[in-house]
């Protein structure tokens, strides 16, 4: 009987697909059916690796919901078949596509790594090669006949992330993902060094299953010194507006002019539901600490605490694709689902 792992590898289209003709210099797309040609490093590793290849690749930009229900219909195909998933996509937005898939997925019980590039496959000085290898080895990785990581991360630049957790911090090193306010699940060195204390704790004997609605009927709103009162009231106008992002300052504070507090309050009363989420690179939200946050704690702003932005829009529009009353939305949003957030 073979006891090989079985790894799906997903092509959605980005960077790691592209390499240079070499005769023009110009890119085009990397044919993922002669992949073990292309990367002969891959027969190193104790799995079976197959691959699927979206059938008109996108550039990571023209992500959408839509995308990332068929991204998670083909893991939810296969899942039985296979022992761990590695999507392949573009680097701009990842951490958005992570954080989606996260919420999608009831009790995953294996692997689905995200990983991507900063240069093509064919370039000399190509990262693509160590991401991808790193990233099939990780999802390919059991112990007691079970998957070491059992929920949606990110790899890259020798380190696994949880995918909920990462945002994009740079477009042109290669270390172009970060995860501020929780640590790496893992690290690749001489070794794969795993912190088992830090993996995602999934409930026994409970069937995966996917949900793939999303409501986009948000909006993400930048708080800036000199934000107006007739273009934010005009934002809260717009029809069928069911959820803001609200970037704030530092631990969640924002203006504590009249007009801003009545129109957020005037907001909530009609039902929208507005995240409060900081604008900073890491910490987290503390609505109360002071005083210019402590009159959207009491009109019902949601608390985002450490979540990041990414996390905090598609969480919103996953929650508000559900059947959740009013009155406990602010509270099940507060709750970690996938740790997305520290409590």
């Amino acid at each position: 009987m073979n006891s090989r792992t079985k790894i799906l590898l997903i092509y959605t289209g980005g960077t790691i697909g592209m390499q240079k003709d070499s005769k023009t210099g110009a890119l085009k797309a990397f044919n993922f059916s002669k992949l073990l040609q292309r990367v002969p490093e891959l027969k190193q590793l104790d799995c079976e690796i197959e691959t699927y290849s979206f059938e008109h690749p996108i550039d990571s930009s023209d992500m959408n919901p839509s995308q990332w229900s068929a991204i998670a219909t083909v893991i939810e195909s296969n899942y039985s078949q296979f022992d761990g998933f590695v999507v392949l996509h573009g680097s701009d937005t990842m951490s958005y596509t992570a954080s989606a898939l996260s919420f999608m997925f009831n009790n995953l019980a294996k692997p689905v790594i995200l990983t991507g590039s900063q240069l093509p496959i064919g370039d000399l000085r190509t990262d693509a090669k160590e991401n991808l290898i790193t990233a099939i080895q990780i999802a390919s990785m059991r112990e007691n006949n079970q998957a070491v990581i059992q929920e949606v991360g990110l790899y890259f630049e020798y380190k696994l992330y949880r995918g909920n957790r990462t945002t994009k911090i740079n477009a042109e090193n290669f270390n172009a993902f970060a995860s501020p306010n929780y640590p790496a699940l893992a690290e690749s060195g001489v070794y794969l060094n795993f912190k088992p204390e830090l993996f995602l704790a999934r409930a026994a004997g409970n069937t995966f299953n996917v949900c793939h609605s999303f409501d986009t009927n948000v909006v993400i709103i930048k708080m800036f010194p000199g934000l107006s009162e007739t273009i934010f009231k005009a934002i809260l106008a717009v029809p069928y507006l069911k959820g803001i992002v609200l970037e704030t300052y530092g631990s969640g504070n924002a203006t504590t002019e009249d007009w801003f507090i009545s129109a957020l309050d005037n907001a909530i009363s009609k039902g929208i539901q507005v995240v409060n989420v900081t604008q900073c690179s890491a910490g987290s939200v503390n609505m109360g600490q002071y005083e210019t946050s402590s009159d959207m704690k009491k009109i019902g702003v949601i608390s985002g605490k450490d979540i990041t932005t990414e996390a905090a829009i598609t969480k919103l529009m996953f929650l508000l694709s559900q059947d959740i009353v009013a009155k406990d939305f602010k509270s099940i949003f507060e709750q970690s689902l996938r740790g997305e957030m520290s409590i």
